[in-house]
Parts: structure tokens; C-alpha cells; sequence
């Protein structure tokens, strides 16, 4: 076999075998259940709750758990702003790097609380030392309630267990401010101070000095940015956030310095995703169940992974066409260093899930390999980020079941509760809400860009098909959560700025309150045994209709966009 495919199958296989553990472990946690980190790790847990006024012990209904997530972001939101609108006249920017206008702040913001971490600006260039580190915090917290608002589904998944209510006679289950302080303590930090040790002794920078000076071969005195970047790194990748410390992310030979540091970023992108699918297993109890979402979300990432790795290794047609031989497959905008196998893997890996950072240039992959980058975010749903990646899913396991019941004529139940009217009703809007903001902000960018050229003639660099895919991946990317970009694309505009951060405030949030609703109102309802008539959820039937629902969604949705985009491009090369 090809090194470079053994490359990316044990990139796989090691994530998964991390993963399984991880995510028990992580089961353990958000259980209360008692783990190997408990001895050192409480103390910490009680002055987090101690200096938060926090009750870990009292247990919130579903409203109070989103009430917490929300305010949680909209304190952060504006220290963020303030921070970004004024670094220019704060302390640690050596290098004198200016503060943001009001609108790139506000992406900017947007991006690193959405979990997105779209980057409008070049990060060495664009942003201090300290805004670098407010934004790193941002990693942290957007990861954690992501995290914390999937553990409390799980929750409330929890079947024929026995709720306490409150006294409006709402089910009660879990704490989140508690949920999502061990989300940092017991996972995020631990493992990003690990990660950020092994990146720094493979030559990451991390320092607080300006730009060095050293002098080129040609003689040339040339000044290198540098900075805290293995802490910022860590973070970065293990928390599907992407947002690289310096502008060309992962490419950058000081962000992901050589293939050790590029298997070790690679595998922290859907670690911990698939980590909380076993944790899933582990809470409610249905490891078998488990088993066949993973099952599901891994023939959906093979589907996009194995022909984008085949067809990077094949070459470009249009390089092809020149008479160019492409021995070592489509170089273009890739890093020898890592490959076309490696890069085609990153590509993939970061747009299943919301991560976003990239070892290449996306803009440069052949037609088709874009599209299954666009089709990853596009169906948001296969591993997804840290947390939101399941309650996407979760929109699509209720669609199916409420299907599935109408095909056999029985009222669809889903874990011995009954899917009636309201749940589905929450369910099909979160899933409309994806393709609505996608191909309405694509549809709006592309006729002002057709009826006025002239003015708006700075947005692309390769007009025609390939331009108008740059401004469809940039509105799915906002929407999922992604954050990597088709960069041939001039995003640093009012435009852009503003209508992206809009798409990315809608993406983040909607998306999280339609399944933790849907969840709590599951909860209220009674528990229906299981009898000979009741519809199995754990079953490869189920889940080939689950794959089935997403297939049918994302094809109607998308089809004809893709169809204007990447497929005539691809097309237009022959």
C-alpha cells in the first residue's frame, strides 16, 4: 500500500483508539460517576464553583440550561469586542499590530463564540498578542458549551429513568454551569496542556517577544513573526475550533512544523466528536445504539474522504491539460512536507466536523474535492464539532423516526417516548435552517456581485463557477460552524463581515435550542415500554434510514447549488 495512504489509515485507527476510552471516560464525568481525575481535579472543579456562585448540585430544567448558555456567551461577547476594537493601544503587541474596525470585530467575535473561529484577518498580522490569547480563551469556552449543551441532552435522553421536576412540574437533570466547567477541567485543559508540550518541543513557537530577524540564502534580512502558538494550537484543533495563530493556519511551517505535529493535529480534529458518541452509549446506557450512529457518521466521512484523497493523488486535469506531469498527484497550494493524501484527509476531516483549520489551500483542491468539503458542512452532521456535531444528528434521528412510524402506521416512538407534532415541528425547522441560510446569503452575494461588478469587483479573484463556489463555501462554512474558506474570495468587507456573522450568531445557537427543547419535552413525557410493535433504534435498518433522510435533505437542498459551483467546474475541465 501507498505510505501515503498507510499515512491516513493510521491516522484514523489511533484516533479511534483514543477515542473509545476518552469518551467512557468522559460518560464517567458528566455522570458524576467517580474517575482517576477526581483526587487532583475536584479541588479545581470547587473554586471554579466557588468563585462562580455556582449550585453544581442544582439541577436545571431544559430553559434554564439554554438561559445559562446564552448568557454565558453574551458576557464574553462583549469583553471580546471591547478587547479587539482596542488592542491597538493595549499591552502585548510587540509587533504594533492595529485594532480591529467595529465590523471585523464584530466577526471576528461572532466567529470565536460560534465556534467557527472565521478568520477575516491575517492572525500574525491582524491581531495582538493579547487579542490572541482573549481569542484562545474564546476556544476554550465555545468548546466547553458545546460540549455541555450535548451532555445535557444526553441527559435527558437518559431512558425509564426517573426524573425529579420542578415546581412548574418541568423535568429537572444535570446542572450546566457544572457541566460545562468539567467540560474545561476534566477534558479541554488537561489534554490541551499535554498537546501544547508535544507542539512545543517539535519547534512551535511559544513566546511573548515581537518578530525575530534572520537572514535568507539570497541575503535578504527577513523578519518572522512569532508567539504563544502551541498553547493557542492545542486548543485550537482539540477543541474544533481552527483558528490558526498565524494566516496561513496549519500550512504554516511554524504551526504544524513537520508530519509528526501534523498526525497529532490531524487526529485532534474528531476526537473528541466521536468521543462523545461513546459517551452517549455510556450515559444512556445503549453502548449498541452507540455504535450505530458512529456506524452511520463514519460511512458518510469514508463517502467524502476516500474519493477526495483519490482524486488529489491523481493530479489536477487542468495542470494536466498543459502537459505538466504530476508525479507526486495535485500539488497546488499543498505542502510537500505533508502531501496530497494528508492534505486530502485534513480537507475532509475539517469540514465534517466544525473545525475549519487547514495543512492546505482549500481553494486550490480539484472541483470535486471541493465539493465533498462543501457536502461535509453542508450535512454538518458527520462527527460535526464538539458537541453540536450530535445534536445535529439528533435533529435527523427525530425525522426518521416520525417517518419511520408513519411507514408502519404506529405512532413513532424514539427511546419509549412518543414523537408527536411539536418535536417534529422543531425538528424539520432546525433542519431547514442550515440550507436557508446558506443559499440565501449565496443567492444575495451573487446578485449583488452580478448586477454591480464594478463595485463589488474586489470580492473575486476567479469569477465564473469557481467564484460563485467561493461565495457558496463562505455562507456554509459560516453556517456550519466551519470557519476555513475558499480564500480566493476578498471577505474582509462590511458585507462579508457583517452578513457572515449574522449566518454564524443563527448557526451556532438555533441549532443547539431545537435539540435541547426537543430533548426536555421528550423528557416531560412518559415512558412507554418497549413491545414487540416498537420500532428498534439501534438497528442497521434504522440507521440506513437515518443515512437515507440525511441523503434526501442535503441532495434536495444542495444539488442545485453544487450544480452551479463545483460539478460545472469539474466539468468545464474535461
Amino acid at each position: 500500500m501507498n505510505t501515503e495512504i498507510l499515512g491516513v489509515v493510521f491516522m484514523f485507527v489511533l484516533t479511534l483508539a483514543l477515542a473509545i476510552p476518552l469518551g467512557r471516560y468522559m460518560g464517567k464525568v458528566y455522570m458524576g460517576d467517580a474517575t482517576w481525575a477526581d483526587a487532583f481535579l475536584n479541588t479545581l472543579d470547587k473554586l471554579f464553583f466557588k468563585l462562580g456562585g455556582i449550585k453544581p448540585l442544582k439541577e436545571m430544567n431544559w430553559k434554564e440550561h439554554l438561559v445559562a448558555l446564552l448568557t454565558i456567551n453574551l458576557v464574553w461577547f462583549l469583553l471580546s469586542m471591547l478587547v479587539l476594537m482596542t488592542q491597538g493601544s493595549l499591552p502585548l503587541n510587540p509587533d504594533g499590530n492595529p485594532s480591529m474596525s467595529p465590523d471585523l470585530a464584530f466577526n471576528t467575535t461572532i466567529s470565536f463564540i460560534s465556534n467557527t473561529n472565521l478568520q477575516h484577518y491575517s492572525g500574525e498580522s491582524g491581531v495582538s498578542y493579547l487579542g490572541q490569547l482573549v481569542l484562545m480563551l474564546w476556544q476554550f469556552i465555545s468548546a466547553a458549551a458545546g460540549m455541555a449543551a450535548c451532555a445535557a441532552v444526553f441527559l435527558l435522553m437518559r431512558p425509564n429513568f426517573k426524573f425529579q421536576k420542578d415546581d412548574k412540574g418541568s423535568v429537572i437533570s444535570g446542572n450546566f454551569y457544572s457541566l460545562f466547567i468539567k467540560s474545561l477541567t476534566r477534558v479541554l485543559l488537561p489534554l490541551s496542556i499535554v498537546i501544547a508540550v508535544i507542539l512545543l518541543f517539535n519547534g512551535m513557537p511559544m513566546t511573548f517577544k515581537g518578530k525575530d530577524q534572520y537572514i535568507s540564502v539570497q541575503g535578504d534580512t527577513v523578519s518572522v513573526s512569532r508567539g504563544p502558538a502551541a498553547a493557542l494550537v492545542a486548543i485550537k484543533q482539540l477543541g474544533t475550533n481552527g483558528g490558526g495563530f498565524f494566516g496561513a493556519n496549519s500550512a504554516h511551517p511554524l504551526e504544524n512544523p513537520n508530519y509528526f505535529t501534523n498526525i497529532v493535529e490531524n487526529v485532534l480534529i474528531i476526537l473528541i466528536p466521536i468521543a462523545m458518541v461513546f459517551a452517549l452509549g455510556y450515559m444512556i446506557k445503549r453502548m449498541r445504539f452507540a455504535y450505530m450512529v458512529f456506524g452511520i457518521m463514519t460511512i458518510g466521512f469514508l463517502l467524502f474522504v476516500v474519493p477526495s484523497i483519490s482524486l488529489e493523488m491523481g493530479g489536477n486535469p487542468a495542470i494536466g491539460k498543459m502537459g505538466i506531469t504530476q508525479n507526486l498527484g495535485s500539488m497546488e497550494g499543498k505542502e510537500v512536507r505533508f502531501g496530497p493524501a494528508a492534505s486530502a484527509f485534513w480537507a475532509i476531516t475539517t469540514t465534517v466536523t466544525s473545525n475549519g483549520s487547514v495543512n492546505a489551500m482549500q481553494d486550490s483542491l480539484t472541483p470535486l474535492s471541493g465539493m465533498f468539503c462543501l457536502l461535509g458542512m453542508m450535512v454538518n452532521a458527520f462527527y460535526g464539532g464538539v458537541g453540536v456535531g450530535f445534536l445535529n444528528f439528533y435533529i435527523f434521528i427525530i425525522i426518521a423516526v416520525f417517518i419511520s412510524g408513519l411507514m408502519v402506521g404506529r405512532t413513532p416512538e424514539f427511546l419509549g417516548k412518543k414523537i408527536e407534532a411539536k418535536e417534529m415541528k422543531i425538528a424539520a425547522m432546525i433542519a431547514l435552517l442550515h440550507p436557508f441560510l446558506i443559499l440565501v446569503g449565496a443567492s444575495l452575494a451573487s446578485y449583488l456581485y452580478s448586477h454591480d461588478p464594478t463595485t463589488y469587483a474586489g470580492w473575486l479573484n476567479n469569477p465564473g463557477n469557481h467564484g460563485f463556489s467561493e461565495m457558496l463555501y463562505e455562507y456554509t462554512s459560516s453556517s456550519a460552524n466551519n470557519g476555513s474558506g475558499f480564500e480566493g474570495l476578498g471577505d474582509n468587507t462590511p458585507w462579508w463581515n457583517i452578513s457572515c456573522g449574522i449566518v454564524m450568531l443563527l448557526g451556532r445557537f438555533l441549532p443547539i435550542i431545537g435539540p435541547v427543547a426537543i430533548a426536555g419535552i421528550l423528557a416531560n413525557k412518559k415512558y412507554v415500554p418497549e413491545s414487540a410493535g416498537t420500532l428498534k433504534t439501534d438497528t442497521a435498518t434504522f440507521g440506513i434510514m437515518i443515512f437515507a433522510v440525511i441523503f434526501i435533505i442535503a441532495a434536495l437542498s444542495f444539488f442545485p447549488a453544487l450544480a452551479l459551483g463545483p460539478i460545472a467546474e469539474y466539468f468545464g475541465m474535461k
